[in-house]
């Protein structure tokens, strides 16, 4: 789904939410390798990412025209900071009440709030749109991002010990949450 944009003002700083466009595919790649090298939470290395600018293209095109799915980016002061997205976690009527939730921002964006705002902000889409509860899996030393999501109104329901296994040899769990409507 497109969503339009919005302007916001958070700790002194302005906020605009919009939907990607195609010729952001590029930007947005950049990003990717950028932020999952400023952080061990999120599921991919730098160099893992190779999607190309057509794959990413078709990524924004096909969450732009769906009713079922949103790509929110995030701008401070002009400059991109992050995004969010859900997806309909359905393959079958059984799950078409379920909604994957992901964010990621660069680390300079982080700590002052925008996270949340930006996640309340999506979880409202979600809700309208009529889906019953939204889930995420965090990065099971990630208490930051834990608490975060605690403040929202997600629970923890369940962890899958050491899913994540890194180039150094050690080794995370990750958290399943869910915060039902």
């Amino acid at each position: 789904m497109v969503f339009e944009e919005e302007d916001y003002i958070l700790s002194g700083k302005k906020i605009t939410l919009r939907s990607a466009r195609l010729d952001e595919a590029q930007m947005l790649l950049e990003y990717l390798k950028t932020v999952t090298g400023e952080t061990r939470f999120l599921m991919f290395e730098p160099d893992e990412i190779v999607f190309t600018q057509n794959d990413e293209e078709k990524f924004i095109d096909e969450h732009n025209k769906s009713e079922a799915s949103l790509l929110m980016l995030a701008f401070v002061d002009g400059e991109y900071a992050g995004n969010c997205s859900f997806e309909s976690k359905a393959g079958s009527r059984r799950a078409r009440h379920r909604a994957g939730v992901g964010i990621a921002l660069f680390q300079k964006y982080t700590g002052f709030g925008l996270g949340k705002f930006m996640l309340k902000r999506l979880l409202k889409e979600i809700k309208n749109l009529g889906f019953e509860q939204a889930e995420l899996t965090v990065v099971g030393n990630n208490e930051r991002a834990c608490h975060l999501y605690e403040s929202l109104g997600f629970e923890r329901c369940g962890i899958v010990p050491n899913a994540n296994k890194y180039d150094d040899g050690t080794y995370a769990d990750d958290i399943y949450m869910v915060l039902k409507f």
